[in-house]
This record gives C-alpha cells, sequence and structure tokens, in this order.
C-alpha cells in the first residue's frame, strides 16, 4: 500500500508518518510539506499513492483543491482530510460525512479511517439517489427510476445541474439546441414537465419540481446526489469522482470543465 502524508508543519507530519506506520506496518509511507510537492511526484515522477492523508489548511493550495487535482491524474486515490480545525468537522459531522482525522493524530484514529474507506456507500434512503458522475442516472431505494422519455430524464438532469430555478429559454436552448421554433419548444417542455411530475409522483415524491411562472427549478432536499455532495466536501463523493460527469449530455461539459478547474476554490465554512 502506498500513502501519501502531507502536512506543512513538520512536528505534525512526524507525528502523522508515525500514526499510520503503527497503523499499516506494511504501507510505503511518503512524507510532503507542500501540496505542490505531492501533486508534483504523482504528475511528474509517476508515484501513484492509494491513500492521501492531507492537511486542509495548506500554503497555497488547500487541501480539497489539492484533492480535486490528484483525482484529475488519480482517480483511484483515496483522501482523507487531517485538521486540527473543529469547525471542519462539526460541519461535516452534520453532513453525516466521514473522512477527516482531527489532530493531534494517533494510530487509531487512523486505523478506524482505513476501515471505513472500504465500507459501502452511506445514503439516504428517503431521497431520490442521484448519480452525476460518470453517465447520469437516478435510484429510489436502490432501483433505477423508470422515465416514459429519455427528454424527461434530460430535464431531470439539467435543473440538478444548474442546482437552482431556470427559465424555459434556458432549458430549451439546453434540450433543443438547434430549434428555433420558441412556441414548439414551449409545448414540450410543458409535456416533459407533465411526464417528470407523474414519474416522480409515481415512486411517492411530491412537490420536488418547483415551478414560479416562467421558470422551473428542482428542490435539492429531496435528493441525495453525488455531485451535490462533493461541492460540500464529502470524502465519499470526491473519491468518487472519476474525471466524468454527465456523460450522455453534451451541455454537462461546461459543468465538468468547472469540476476539473476548481483549483482557486475555497473549502466551504
Amino acid at each position: 500500500m502506498n500513502i501519501f502524508a502531507i502536512d506543512d508543519e513538520t512536528a505534525m507530519l512526524s507525528e502523522l508518518h508515525q500514526s499510520i506506520q503503527e497503523a499499516r506496518p506494511e504501507a510505503e509511507i511518503h512524507d510532503f510539506r507542500f501540496a505542490a510537492e505531492a501533486l508534483e511526484a504523482i504528475t511528474e515522477s509517476g508515484m501513484i499513492p492509494d491513500i492521501v492523508f492531507s492537511d486542509i489548511e495548506l500554503p497555497g493550495m488547500n487541501g480539497l483543491d489539492l484533492a480535486v487535482r490528484i483525482k484529475q491524474f488519480a482517480p483511484m486515490t483515496k483522501i482523507i482530510f487531517v485538521t486540527g480545525y473543529s469547525q471542519y468537522a462539526l460541519e461535516a459531522y452534520r453532513q453525516h460525512i466521514n473522512g477527516y482525522v482531527l489532530k493531534p493524530i494517533d494510530a487509531e484514529q487512523i486505523r478506524q479511517e482505513l476501515d471505513y474507506l472500504t465500507e459501502p456507500n452511506r445514503q439516504d434512503s428517503d431521497k431520490i439517489q442521484v448519480r452525476c458522475f460518470g453517465y447520469f442516472e437516478v435510484y429510489w431505494h436502490g432501483k433505477p427510476v423508470s422515465f416514459g422519455r429519455q427528454k424527461t430524464k434530460e430535464l431531470l438532469a439539467f435543473l440538478i445541474d444548474r442546482n437552482s430555478i431556470c427559465t424555459s429559454e434556458e432549458i430549451s436552448d439546453a434540450l433543443w439546441e438547434d430549434e428555433t421554433d420558441i412556441r414548439a419548444c414551449k409545448t414540450r417542455l410543458r409535456s416533459l414537465l407533465h411526464d417528470l411530475k407523474e414519474t416522480l409522483s409515481g415512486i411517492g415524491v411530491n412537490n420536488a419540481v418547483i415551478r414560479r411562472r416562467d421558470t422551473i427549478g428542482i428542490d435539492p432536499t429531496f435528493l441525495d446526489c453525488d455531485y451535490y455532495r462533493f461541492l460540500k466536501g464529502d470524502i465519499q463523493a470526491i473519491n468518487a469522482f472519476r474525471g466524468e460527469y454527465m456523460k450522455q449530455y453534451s451541455w454537462a461539459e461546461s459543468t465538468l470543465g468547472n469540476i476539473m478547474s476548481r483549483g482557486n476554490m475555497k473549502w466551504s465554512r
């Protein structure tokens, strides 16, 4: 097992290294004080870690920024964050997220987090499970949701992608980019909207679609979405990202580009 340990404080890095070594004596551990050094080891030297333990607050590039960049080059690498700031962990626990080690570090914490990586993903069974990474898919209680029309599924995908109230024109431009007949687009959209409501109602989910005058949206509180959890810093969602997002929809490429260029993004507090 190849493990990276990253912390800009020498004493903390030594403590992290020793704890990992005690928890996994067979592991090959590589220490780095800066995110850029760890990233260079992957991109230039071809050292692909199985697991990365990284401090969140790093000079030049924070831990989440580093995690996103690592996933571009090593999508199978697992990330565990290390922090001395309790507010990060408290927010994480409110979101039912794991993958954090609080300083001071000990071998038992490391062992627990490594064991956690082998557990199945935890999902909220009372919500619609949405997978955006890879191909867009929708599940209810573990079973795929059946859509009468592929365009209805695409409508839901677009609303989830935008994560905001959208105008009819915005939706039509994405779903029927070559169509110039605005009236025809609005007629089609009304039909798809009705179909979407019927589909969700059929699985017992009502009021998830938001309709206000000439705008449409989806209420995110009804969803357990990997993309939304990724944006919140959910370690499982970060580890699930493989550089692909809603592959079947060309309009989703802009969001994928934003995900892949998150170097300037700041950690949510």
